[in-house]
């Protein structure tokens, strides 16, 4: 598995295929093994890079004075840049979306296609900073994430009914069990308020170019729900976006075959446009 040095840490990605390069960016409290689905189809035609956030996967901690959304931005470019790779595509879910719509802005010219997966650019609405807050404030202080906390964190991730006793919930819960109070205190916990702090970018989000951008949501997100899609498309200016059935907030994990046929078909149609 390949590292390389970024801001004096080391980033674990995952590089796998080969032809025009693919960025993927997982969301929060995941790591790049939540591509898995898309990775196998994508790997058959592309290059396919998927990072582990830091703090998360193999990942080292988030490098001191990392600037927020925009940083994120700025280190993922230095992968690419440390890759010898100056054009590609990006798909960015949850967190991976909101740097990813930076990165977009700050460098049009290097991205082909732009995939906005369950996220948003507007604040968090003060209700959910408010309990995402006093949640991360709790964590921190106990450095552990103990069953009660689980019991909220890991349902916001999956479409209502789903069993939580069946693969993908039991999973995520035994992997935020196991997180450290290091991983916890460095990367995860300060992370969570860049996603939950940040402010409202979605005027910005006008200067993003809507023939080469797809929003995709899961028809049944809770944490992103949506209707922020909904509200994103028209500022950008897309006329119309994607909504996945059968899913909540990791849609690619819960419903892999309609994303990867979503995303395979924009691909090669913006690709195919140059």
């Amino acid at each position: 598995m390949p590292f390389a040095e970024i801001d004096d840490q080391s980033l674990h990605y995952i590089d796998q295929g080969s032809g025009f390069p693919v960025l993927l960016g997982h969301s929060y409290l995941w790591d790049s093994g939540m591509w898995a689905p898309q990775i196998e189809v994508l790997s058959q035609r592309y290059r396919v890079i998927a990072p582990d956030l830091w703090g998360h996967g193999r990942s080292g901690r988030l490098p001191a004075g990392t600037d927020g959304l925009s940083g994120l931005a700025r280190q993922a470019l230095a992968l690419l840049d440390t890759l010898g790779i100056k054009r590609f595509a990006l798909v960015g879910h949850s967190i991976g979306g909101m740097w990813g719509a930076e990165l977009a802005l700050h460098a049009p010219d290097r991205v082909a296609s732009l995939v906005l997966m369950n996220t948003h650019l507007g604040p968090e609405p003060a209700a959910s900073r408010a309990q995402y807050t006093a949640l991360m404030n709790q964590i921190e202080a106990i450095g552990a994430l103990p069953p009660p906390m689980l019991d909220v964190i890991v349902p916001l991730y999956f479409r209502p009914g789903l069993d939580p006793a069946s693969p993908l919930p039991a999973g995520l819960r035994r992997s935020l069990a196991g997180l450290s109070a290091e991983h916890l205190r460095e990367s995860v916990i300060p992370i969570g308020r860049i996603i939950f702090g940040r402010p409202d970018g979605r005027e910005r989000l006008r200067g993003l170019d809507p023939e080469r951008t797809l929003l995709i949501c899961g028809a049944q997100d809770l944490a992103r729900p949506p209707a922020e899609t909904a509200e994103m498309a028209g500022l950008i200016g897309c006329p119309t976006y994607v909504t996945v059935p059968e899913a909540g907030h990791v849609s690619g994990l819960e419903n892999p075959g309609f994303v990867n046929r979503t995303l395979v078909a924009e691909l090669e149609r913006q690709l195919a446009a140059g």
